[in-house]
């Protein structure tokens, strides 16, 4: 039996620069919190609150103290609102995201009609829709890319974490909307390098576990397409382990979203392990694990 980690998985950039500035800006009083979780990870989220970091979903729940804005970011009203009530803003918004933010706002200023290709109901890409002053149509199927409207100039962006290979082909049904397209794939390098490492495993190993939140758009896409390579299983924790899933397995694959933590990478690989008869089981810690340092980002 073997244990194989993907070459790209757990916490990307943006996600550990939110963590860090959300640690610098913690408050024993319970005065600094998040505008939502700061990343789609309750295990991560409750650690925080431990630390001296809270999250609140309204603005309106905070009489004072520290605002921090979430890694998918806000529309600029927020920051008027916040500023308004008196609040300091730490701002822990993704570079990538806000990237994406910032040209949905170019594109509107410059005339273009814009389409947001990614999740409508996802916190990152409401955020870009503000950005476009809410003149910007969000699609995330080829047949809403069909259904759109001719028009003089197009602009495209992306929602950071959507998958390249729909992006793509998106974006071909979109081509013939319209003869100026500016077309600005702002899908986050970490998402490509997850997926298609997540890909290769999966068409090697007999079983994948995808760790992180069930709330995350990033996880959930990495298990969707393992899905569609081996037998995988989306787990939050090492806890929701079974040990019939291993059985006749030999090969197993691990990956984990761009919101998932290292300690919880850790738990599943020391969790998954061979009995003296070289079957898998999910319990215990084998020797000679190898670290964080299989862990690339």
């Amino acid at each position: 039996m073997e244990v194989i980690l993907a070459d790209y998985l757990g916490f990307c950039y943006g996600v550990k620069r939110a963590i860090k500035i959300a640690r610098e800006n913690a408050s024993a009083d319970g005065t600094a919190c998040t505008l939502g979780p700061i990343i789609h990870n309750p295990q991560m989220v409750d650690r925080l609150r431990r630390e001296g970091v809270g999250s609140v979903d309204r603005l309106e729940e905070m009489e004072k103290g520290t605002v921090i804005i979430r890694s998918h970011g806000v529309g600029p009203a927020v920051y008027d609102e916040a500023k308004a009530r008196g609040l300091e803003v730490v701002d822990a918004t993704c570079p990538h995201v806000k990237k994406a933010q910032l040209s949905a706002k170019e594109l509107v200023d410059e005339g273009y009609s814009v389409v947001i290709i990614g999740e409508k109901e996802h916190p990152e890409v409401k955020s870009i829709f503000e950005w476009s002053s809410g003149k910007a149509q969000i699609i995330e199927t080829e047949d809403e890319a069909e259904a759109i409207e001719p028009c003089g100039k197009l602009g495209i962006v992306c929602q950071t974490t959507f998958s390249g290979a729909r992006f793509r082909q998106i974006v071909m049904r979109l081509l013939e909307k319209s003869r100026d397209i500016r077309i600005l794939r702002t899908i986050c390098t970490a998402t490509d390098q997850r997926q298609a490492a997540a890909i290769d495993l999966a068409s090697k190993v007999d079983l994948m576990l995808v760790i992180g939140g069930k709330n995350s758009a990033n996880t959930t896409r990495l298990a969707q397409l393992c899905s569609e390579k081996c037998l995988t299983y989306h787990i939050e924790t090492a806890a929701e382990l079974q040990d019939e899933w291993f059985d006749k397995i030999k090969k197993i694959g691990i990956t984990a979203g761009a919101s998932t933590p290292d300690w919880i990478i850790k738990e599943v690989y020391k969790s998954v392990r061979t009995d003296e008869h070289g079957r898998v089981i999910s319990t215990g810690v084998p020797a000679g694990y190898p670290g964080a340092h299989h862990c690339k980002r």
